[in-house]
């Protein structure tokens, strides 16, 4: 039983690990056709929630009310408490803040929730 266990592990941890890593040459050059909520869902819901209601970060539902887009990108580039600066490149924090930018009074959880399915 342990050695099927094993087995399996070893297995899924192979076939994981074959997962991922592919970025093409024009994201790895700092280039990006994705759209924000592509970018927003790959980078930022594991602090934000996949609603963006917050988790380990902060709520971003409403951040278009507290902060311009350029205050937004500006964060998102240099980081402000505990989050760190350059998870994303500055095209694509770009192109994120004026998307969070405006979400000020929109519920976007729905949105999210749609877009999942």
């Amino acid at each position: 039983m342990k050695k099927v266990l094993l087995t399996l592990t070893i297995g899924l941890a192979l076939v994981l690990s074959a997962c991922g890593g592919g970025s093409s040459k024009n994201e790895s050059a700092g280039e990006s056709s994705a759209s924000a909520e592509d970018i927003v869902k790959k980078n930022c819901t594991g602090c934000h929630g996949v609603d963006l209601g917050g988790a380990n970060g902060p709520s971003l539902q409403h951040v278009g009310s507290k902060h311009s887009e350029a205050e937004i990108e500006n964060i998102i580039n240099n980081g402000q408490g505990g989050m760190p600066k350059g998870l994303i490149n500055e095209e694509d924090a770009k192109k994120v803040a004026a998307w969070l930018a405006k979400k000020n009074k929109t519920d976007i959880r729905l949105i999210f929730v749609l877009k999942l399915l």
